[in-house]
């Protein structure tokens, strides 16, 4: 059971509106939303603030940025962000190859050297204590601009955010994401944990 009860969809209209946004990007609106709109202030500015964060503009593409939020979720172990995460980066276009080995991106083919120094970055930037370095600079600034790493950066801070918000309201997952952790991810023993 979830610390707060997630209010209806149609609690706040000026949520409601811009929670459209997650028909896209999830295909329904996560209850962590729901549950943010007790007050609303903190529901539209987040939203507000995802939308900005995730606006694509260029190469650090819609797909990669759900990549490096799933290895911030990861890093942080919560299971909720990794499964959303997961989800959005199939239906941003992410390649099925990828997917299926995302927990292998620093190995693994699929995945580019300028992938895998931001997904490097993503988990160095989400550990406790912060783990980026002078190598982690490096090997970013080989393939990124200063814009594209702010970009990055807004990810992992954006999901920061959502990783604590989640794991300690308990949020429960929706049926959709629960399908595609179970899918790319419960090969690795991914489960909903206390997300019920």
């Amino acid at each position: 059971m979830p610390l707060v009860t997630p209010l209806d969809p149609n609690h706040d209209e000026e949520t409601k509106k811009l929670a459209d946004f997650y028909n896209e990007t999830l295909g329904f609106c996560p209850n962590s939303v729901l549950t943010m709109q007790r007050r609303p202030e903190i529901s539209k500015a987040f939203i507000n603030l995802n939308k900005a964060v995730m606006e694509n503009h260029g190469r650090v593409t819609s797909a990669l940025k759900r990549m490096i939020a799933w290895v911030s979720s990861n890093a942080t172990g919560c299971r909720y962000c990794q499964a959303h995460a997961i989800r959005a980066a199939e239906r941003y276009g992410a390649e099925q190859e990828q997917l299926d080995n995302i927990w292998e991106y620093k190995t693994h083919a699929a995945f580019s050297d300028a992938e895998r120094a931001a997904l490097d970055f993503s988990l160095a930037a989400s550990m406790v204590p912060n783990n980026v370095d002078e190598t982690i600079k490096t090997e970013l600034y080989k393939y990124w601009n200063e814009g594209e790493i702010v970009e990055m950066l807004g990810v992992v801070s954006l999901f920061g955010y959502l990783n604590r918000w989640n794991d300690s309201m308990g949020t429960s997952i929706e049926d959709g994401a629960v399908e595609s952790g179970d899918q790319y991810l419960g090969k690795h023993g991914w489960n909903k944990g206390k997300h019920i």
